[in-house]
């Protein structure tokens, strides 16, 4: 009898104190609204764009949104954006003092922590719609089960994949079934959406392709950057510096044969990341410290003012922004033949693929490249032209225009 009113009182308590973990929220959500769900700790990431700035779209049309994000900094200009646009904002925080993360072991074992946040945001009131936005192609089973618990419709947006992200039968088997009550799955890249049609191990009827916003004007035109470059080869790599996924150190070891030491030709690296120094120092041991540049963070038609060719020398990709960017820019692209770049690249006629992500693949196209230089204007002309056939102008309001269909 003892043991039952300890089991008793041990009950209680747990509860007692998973009320006090939901309560307290000032987070409050109208009736029919539409709630994002990002699950990335950088603001900045490109996977970004997409969901805030439909958002943004959605709350200036008069539909109440809001959003749960993952750490995101009060001051950071895309929170600030939001807020402008009328989105109501929680940052759920990423780091928990030490009485916390005791709590939570004690009481919450085995529970993501992002799922007490986002059950203390639904007391706020249950929105009509749940957009979960994620990098890779899974968000939190948890949170989509809770979506399913709640009888809350969501759809997700996935942006990348690569093939090593097999999940175990069990976790698959949680997908497939969770995929399948979605709305919608909405992904940025065909390649994304067969490899997980693969990992998981059915199809994906309620699937969808849409197209992420970029960081250019759509009709943006820039002229040749030749006159004031002497007969140099120009190369961008525009992409955050993290080898492992946008394999810079490949596109180096091509670049440092023996084959371009007598050849006019520098490449500058855009973008930043963790991986910078390191990266540095691979240039700096191959003896190209004085041929490559680090840029960091450059505004598009910057860079494209200076530079003529786009190089992805990617092992995983969805499909980058940088590759719209460049082709709306008039630059044609070398590219490594992964995720969707074989679907917009027209090889030798818009830029070259390099086939898989190796260095001889790369130093294969690099070679191409320089054979065509003479014809490198006007395979950017026919980019330009041809990734405007595939692209909407405005991508925003056609995937607000879907949003506001499942609502």
């Amino acid at each position: 009898m003892g043991q039952e009113n300890d089991n008793l009182v041990f009950r209680l308590g747990f509860y007692i104190l998973k009320r006090r973990a939901l309560e307290g929220n000032n987070f409050h959500m109208s009736d029919k609204a539409v709630l994002f769900i990002s699950t990335m700790s950088d603001p900045d990431a490109a996977c970004e764009e997409l969901w805030s700035r439909t958002a943004s779209d959605l709350s200036r049309q008069g539909i109440p949104v809001s959003a749960s994000v993952n750490g995101w900094p009060p001051d950071h200009w895309r929170m600030q954006n939001l807020k402008a646009a009328g989105v109501h904002v929680q940052s759920r925080p990423t780091h928990y003092t030490l009485w916390k993360r005791g709590w939570h072991y004690i009481f919450f074992r085995g529970m993501p922590k992002s799922l007490l946040q986002i059950e203390k945001l639904l007391l706020g009131g249950l929105p009509e719609l749940v957009v979960f936005n994620e990098g890779f192609p899974y968000p939190p089973i948890e949170l989509i089960e809770l979506c399913i618990s709640k009888n809350l419709p969501f759809v997700t947006i996935a942006h990348g994949n690569y093939e090593e992200m097999w999940p175990f039968d069990a976790t698959a088997a949680r997908y497939r079934q969770a995929f399948a009550m979605a709305r919608r799955c909405f992904f940025v890249s065909k390649a994304v959406l067969r490899l997980v049609e693969k990992h998981i191990g059915c199809e994906l009827t309620n699937a969808e392709i849409v197209w992420s916003q970029c960081n250019v004007d759509f009709d943006a035109s820039l002229t040749w950057p030749n006159s004031n470059l002497d007969g140099e080869l120009r190369l961008a790599s525009v992409a955050r510096l993290d080898p492992p996924t946008k394999g810079q150190d490949i596109l180096l070891e091509a670049l440092a044969r023996p084959v371009w030491t007598n050849r006019s030709w520098h490449l500058s690296f855009y973008g930043d990341g963790a991986m910078r120094d390191t990266l540095e120092r691979f240039a700096a041991r191959l003896g190209l410290s004085d041929r490559v540049t680090f840029a960091g963070h450059v505004v598009v038609e910057e860079i494209w003012s200076t530079n003529q060719v786009l190089v992805m020398p990617s092992r995983h990709e969805g499909l980058p922004h940088a590759v719209i960017e460049a082709m709306i820019c008039g630059r044609p692209v070398l590219a490594t033949d992964v995720g969707d770049h074989s679907e917009i690249i027209v090889d030798g006629v818009t830029g070259f693929l390099a086939g898989p992500p190796t260095v001889a693949s790369v130093a294969e196209g690099l070679e191409r490249l320089w054979a065509n230089q003479a014809n490198l204007e006007n395979m950017g002309r026919a980019s330009a032209k041809r990734i405007r056939e595939l692209v909407p102008a405005d991508p925003i309001s056609v995937f607000s225009e879907k949003i506001k269909h499942l609502l």
